[in-house]
């Protein structure tokens, strides 16, 4: 399992339409059946500020290239780019422990 956060601040548009396509977003991955299961994505958002904090898990190598591949991701990626002023962090990390 892969296992990548995002990081942000947001600073262009509304965060009702952002969090409505934060939603689409999640929605297409759930609903392709091809990365159904194989792909996890949560977001998060600094109760305090306008900081973001997206946690994405991917079960291998090709499902990562899947969503890659998918053009809903693309336009995502870009959005994401545009609401966070182009300023945006992806960071590999590691799983030490979890619940249940």
């Amino acid at each position: 399992m892969k296992h990548f956060m995002i990081k942000y601040e947001f600073r262009n548009g509304t965060t009702d339409a952002w969090h409505q396509e934060i939603g689409r977003f999640i929605k297409a991955i759930d609903s392709d059946p091809e990365l159904k299961g194989r792909i996890g994505y949560r977001v998060l958002k600094n109760r305090d500020d306008g900081h973001y904090f997206h946690l994405a898990s991917a079960a291998d190598e090709a499902a990562q290239k899947t969503l890659q591949s998918r053009e809903f991701f693309k336009q995502y990626q870009a959005m994401t780019r545009q609401v966070a002023g182009g300023e945006v962090t992806v960071t590999p990390v590691e799983m030490i422990d979890a619940t249940v």
